[in-house]
């Protein structure tokens, strides 16, 4: 049996792993789109900072792991995929062919349409060699302007920081991580980066980039500009499906997946950020590119692949990050239901919040920041789908009280 796995992050990873062990026969290729090993991209932010080298992004800290489990390694961007002759065609050249095929080729940066992103001095923030870029640049007083907020803008800035740039974000929307956090919870946020000497400007974006006498001018909407040696663009992800066009594989946001995430293609399977499967509270088709999801999912599309048939439950929207050493989280349905509950806390001088969302007596969605210890009892309610009975109105009165809801929870199940 030909395995071809197309994407080395985790979720491709894991499954060469565990068709290994599921096939001991099989014939397995991992095709990385970059000429790197397969590494971790969450683990750049900690490069930025010097807290670790290259060495400790990688997946795989043993360097024979892949060569003793005979998972071949092939450096190369797929260009197109042919289901018809089972055959993917890679942009340098050859093919691969294949019986069981997973597309795991997780997220690209989004691309801002403003004139000027081609000058020198413009970069991102996803891939090894932008961290080698940022980290061959940036030192103290470097004017770096970086346009974006969201999840990896956030996780980026204690890099940036720590070799002494002075560092101002644009947020073109009102508030930052908007797709994780109320604007409560951003506003907690927000002050928070300000105290350590980030300048945050809200509702503003750029309109050009121009180049004069060896430094960038970021040209804001209404006019003004900002002097930069840096402009840092990190405004969003998109799935990479571009090599699919022509493959007859159905996408809509991402690659339609079925509960064994196999795609419209027989032979076909598709994990992590490309794979648009059902959310296992509401039921609805989403992407949701968080790396616990990719995991799972490369994990159950690899045992499906082998011909051991189980499910995939569904996703569970979850994100826990850490904004220059504030945490701060969001669970589920954190947005609310209509005709729900919620409850809330506040201590703006600890830079503590809890938000609660409920549809009856289930906790359905949380928002928190400055609590890093509760992260197992939310998943745990919110996933689990627990009856809450006297501890609903316990919560709503006092939010904090999450652990005791979970463990009383856990007491009466047992």
């Amino acid at each position: 049996m030909r395995h071809v796995i197309i994407g080395s992050g985790p979720a491709g990873v894991v499954a060469a792993a565990t068709l290994r062990k599921a096939d001991p026969a099989a014939d397995i290729t991992l095709v990385c789109g970059e000429a790197e090993p397969p590494y971790s991209r969450m683990a750049i932010p900690y490069l930025l900072k010097g807290e670790i080298g290259e060495a400790g992004t990688h997946l795989r800290k043993d360097e024979d792991h892949y060569r003793r489990l005979r998972i071949g390694l092939v450096r190369a961007r797929a260009r197109a995929v042919d289901t018809a002759a089972r055959r993917v065609a890679l942009v340098a050249g050859g093919d691969l062919y294949y019986d069981r095929l997973l597309i795991a080729t997780g997220s690209r940066p989004s691309h801002e349409t403003i004139p000027g992103m081609d000058l020198p001095g413009v970069h991102s923030c996803w891939t090894l060699a932008d961290a080698r870029a940022l980290l061959a640049k940036a030192r103290p007083g470097t004017r770096i302007v970086q346009m974006g907020a969201g999840f990896v803008g956030c996780i980026i800035m204690e890099g940036l920081l720590s070799r002494g740039v002075d560092l101002t974000i644009l947020v073109r929307s009102g508030y930052m991580v908007r797709r994780m956090m109320n604007p409560t919870a951003s506003g907690l946020i927000r002050r928070w980066c300000e105290a350590k000497g980030v300048k945050i400007l809200t509702h503003t974006q750029p309109k050009e980039l121009r180049s004069e006498g060896g430094a960038l001018q970021v040209v804001l909407a209404d006019g003004a500009s900002l002097p930069a040696d840096l402009y840092l663009s990190v405004v969003g992800v998109d799935p990479n499906l571009d090599f699919l066009q022509g493959s007859g594989i159905a996408v809509g946001q991402g690659i339609l997946v079925d509960p064994s995430l196999q795609s419209s293609a027989p032979g076909v399977y598709a994990a992590g950020d490309v794979a648009e499967s059902v959310d296992c509270l509401t039921g609805k088709r989403q992407l949701n590119a968080i790396q616990p999801n990719a995991v799972e999912q490369g994990r159950i599309a690899a045992l499906n692949m082998a011909g051991r048939p189980v499910h995939f439950k569904g996703s569970f929207v979850f994100n826990v990050l850490t904004t220059l050493g504030l945490v701060s989280s969001s669970f589920g349905t954190w947005q609310g239901t209509p005709g729900g509950d919620s409850a809330e806390v506040l201590d703006e001088a600890r830079y503590r919040y809890v938000n609660l969302q409920f549809d009856g007596d289930r906790l359905i969605g949380a928002n928190c920041v400055g609590f890093a210890d509760h992260v197992g009892a939310f998943r745990g309610l919110i996933e689990g789908r627990v009856r809450l009975g006297v501890w609903k109105q316990r919560l709503m009165e006092d939010p904090t009280r999450v652990m005791q809801a979970y463990l009383a929870a856990a007491h009466s199940v047992a």
